[in-house]
């Protein structure tokens, strides 16, 4: 229960906020009318890399198509906070994976900590940190209508990007599956009518490479058409163990292909097949940050823990392989003004890990390992598979009469899922111990859903959808260790079943306005869920056998859309409050003098914030993009698991981990047409993260301080002869950072970025 400190505390935050609100939108009133110049509705719209490749020779910004309605539509006249890269501009900027796509979206943050089974994407402060397979990720990821029921299937390479947009707060009607923080919408470029191929190649310093090609075209007019693009990427690391042996780490090696086959039998349907597989070898590696003892820190030599340390002392470096694959087919049908759509997907992703748990990896050199700092071994494998149908109805624009116009959306959905995982730790301090686990979970979702906009007058509508949704989820864990009590980093053996299901329902409602043609706002009230948990995981306890119950969002979202000066800017505003129920998040205990997890239903937490993307074209020559976020989430009521070791829980009121409270990003772009027919490019961009807590229980050694980086890159290219070569600098202003701290007895390890120190690259394009 909340003190009476507490409850006051919270109050008067309601009522600034209420205060902060009101200002807000009328502040956005007076915006809708200032910039009323020309419309943004039903505007033609192009795809949203001609933001990147083709500038409007009329000074004009080039307007972009989003899907985020589950419908093509201009971005600037959907009534949703979304943000849009292009697959082209994350190519010159070597941004091929999600965890760097974030530096471009102030409003979205990435958790990276030891393999991709353990990453997490952060939207508005919300996120889920658990590699448990029972738990849901908050941020669902979508590629090409396909729902990933895991978070790392994507985050191996960004391959044929056309853009990805991220529809940021809880979108619990049209998308549904884990998304009641946000979406990230991943879109693949379609094949082009006419035959076109490409190469295109990069290096950068610190030994890393990557080529891509694909070739696309025709392969019956009208009928048929196809595409299929190939990646090969490497990088040798920028952290170096020290250890004999040893050499770069913190690297990767990827490679995959991607094909699409367009059909389109008749006027009325067209099919689209997708097939790709990707696989990717690293490294990962996190280097001593802060160290608290003597026996410590000798371990380490001739590492040496500190902010910029890019060193290890491993026998045996981290190995992480991941393959990811599947095969999917859309099918849309026209008839009448409606559009049917199928898609039926299934997906594999089999990971495996060796890494290690500690900062002096796994020798049994006794200098080095002792019974306070044992040396750790981890072997870990995982084999999941999904399988999804999904079928929609969009109608077109319906009269009814003189009371207006109605559109709709609605479907129905089904996921499968099945996943098996071992786990093995290997403990060597004078003896060598272990413990092994052997788990899997199995899912399944079922889901009906719509969404339709009430056109009641030319200028107003009113938005209402609805989805109702039923989760099944099952798991079983046996463990087995080679001792009957706990020692470092392994409990005793156990084994346990269970499962759960549970039906809930979430929406949307909304009123939209039009204060002239290119201004819009809107007012949303969402409704985001989460379905229920097991905590499956290594480590699983028997007090960890009881379902979490599911997670549960009510979102409040004022937003504006503008454009002016002959579409020459564009600025779209998103101010929000988001409360949740039930928040699902890990709980640290310390048992048999070692950390481990539970995954408890946390009680509430709140964000609430303004959101801005600002777009000005003020000459054909340079283009300015601007987009901000400052972000308030926080803990409102704790709820302290029974008999729990951890040292407090007095957590009301503190930050959220990963949730800086403002974030910015500021791109430039300018263009110098040579005499010669050439186009001479220069671009820089900065990002800007404040002080970032990343640690639930808010240690003080796990703050990054808030921190800039700046990137620029040069281009000359000739767009009538199809080439291009640019020269790209990275973090030029050298500056060292972590994107993930965790705090360890004795010690703070840190997740280091690539761009974790200044470098420089070139990248070149040929077209055909």
């Amino acid at each position: 229960m909340k003190t009476q400190q507490n409850k006051n505390s919270h109050q008067n935050k309601s009522r600034h906020w209420k205060i902060k609100a009101g200002v807000a939108a009328g502040l956005l009133a007076g915006a809708g009318h200032a910039l009323a110049v020309e419309p943004v509705g039903d505007e033609p719209a192009e795809p949203a890399t001609a933001a990147a490749e083709r500038l409007p020779s009329d000074g004009s910004l080039p307007s972009v198509t989003v899907t985020a309605t589950r419908r093509s539509a201009s971005l600037q006249s959907v009534p949703l906070a979304v943000s849009v890269v292009s697959g082209e501009q994350l190519e010159l900027s070597n941004r091929t994976s999600i965890d760097t796509v974030v530096q471009e979206i102030p409003s979205a943050n990435f958790r990276q900590q030891g393999g991709n089974k353990d990453t997490t994407v952060f939207v508005r402060g919300i996120g889920t940190i658990s590699t448990s397979p029972g738990v849901e990720p908050t941020v669902s990821t979508v590629v090409d209508g396909v729902v990933y029921a895991r978070p790392g299937q994507a985050t191996i390479d960004l391959l044929d990007i056309d853009r990805i947009e991220v529809l940021r707060g809880p979108q619990g009607t049209l998308f549904g599956k884990n998304a009641s923080s946000g979406v990230l919408n991943i879109i693949s470029r379609a094949p082009t009518d006419q035959f076109t191929g490409y190469v295109d190649a990069a290096a950068y310093t610190g030994h890393e490479r990557r080529v891509r090609a694909g070739v696309s075209g025709a392969l019956q007019p009208g009928v048929l058409r196809a595409s299929i693009n190939a990646v090969y990427a490497d990088y040798d690391g920028n952290v170096t163990n020290v250890h004999a042996g040893g050499g770069k780490v913190n690297g990767y090696e990827r490679r995959g292909v991607r094909g699409r086959l367009d059909i389109t039998p008749n006027a009325d349907t067209d099919i689209v097949l997708i097939a790709d597989y990707l696989k990717a070898e690293s490294s990962p590696t996190q280097t001593a940050y802060k160290q608290t003892s003597a026996p410590f820190a000798q371990a380490l030599l001739p590492a040496v823990a500190g902010r910029e340390n890019r060193q290890v002392n491993f026998d045996l470096e981290n190995a992480v392989d991941d393959t990811s694959k599947g095969v999917s087919a859309q099918v849309n049908w026209r008839r009448n003004g409606y559009t049917l759509t199928s898609i039926t997907a299934w997906r594999a992703w089999d990971n495996d890990q060796h890494t290690t748990t500690s900062a002096i990896g796994n020798s049994a050199e006794a200098a080095r390992v002792t019974s306070a700092f044992p040396g750790t071994r981890d072997i870990g494998t995982l084999e999941f598979t999904q399988a999804s149908q999904e079928f929609r109805i969009a109608s077109p624009k319906i009269e009814l009469s003189d009371l207006g116009a109605i559109d709709y959306v609605a479907g129905l959905y089904y996921l499968h899922g099945k996943d098996r995982e071992t786990y093995q730790r290997i403990v060597t301090t004078a003896a060598v111990n272990s413990g092994r686990a052997d788990y899997g979970i199995r899912s399944d979702s079922y889901a009906a859903f719509g969404e339709g906009t009430f056109h009641f007058s030319p200028t107003w509508r009113a938005i209402g959808g609805a989805r109702w949704t039923r989760d099944e989820l099952e798991y079983d864990h046996l463990r087995t260790s080679t001792q009957s009590s706990a020692f470092a980093g392994v409990q005793p053996g156990t084994q346990s079943a269970g499962s759960t299901d549970e039906k809930a329902w979430s929406g949307r409602l909304g009123l939209q306005h039009d204060f002239a043609p290119t201004a819009t706002a809107y007012a949303t009230w969402s409704r985001g869920y989460k379905g229920p948990a097991y905590n499956v995981f290594f480590n699983m306890l028997p007090r960890d056998t009881l379902a979490l119950a599911p997670e549960t969002s009510n979102s409040v979202e004022l937003g504006f859309k503008g454009s002016a000066f002959a579409r020459r800017l564009t600025l779209n505003a998103a101010l929000f409050h988001t409360d949740y129920s039930n928040y699902q998040a890990n709980f640290y205990d310390t048992v048999a003098g070692a950390v481990v997890t539970r995954l408890v239903n946390a009680g509430d937490v709140s964000t609430r914030g303004l959101e801005l993307d600002v777009t000005a074209r003020p000459t054909t020559q340079l283009t300015v993009t601007a987009a901000a976020a400052w972000t308030d989430a926080q803990v409102d009521n704790f709820n302290c698991p029974p008999a729990a070791a951890a040292a407090s829980c007095n957590l009301n009121g503190k930050t959220l981990p990963f949730a800086p409270r403002f974030k910015g990003f500021l791109r430039a772009g300018y263009a110098v047409p040579l005499a010669s027919g050439h186009d001479l490019n220069f671009s820089a961009d900065y990002t800007y993260q404040s002080r970032t807590q990343y640690d639930l229980f808010q240690a003080a050694d796990a703050i990054q301080p808030g921190y800039g980086i700046v990137n620029a890159s040069v281009e000359l290219a000739q767009v009538a002869q199809g080439w291009r070569i640019a020269l790209v600098g990275k973090n030029l202003a050298n500056k060292s950072y972590a994107t993930n701290l965790i705090s360890s007895t004795g010690y703070v390890h840190r997740v280091v970025p690539r761009d974790d120190s200044r470098y420089f690259g070139l990248t070149a394009r040929k077209e055909f």
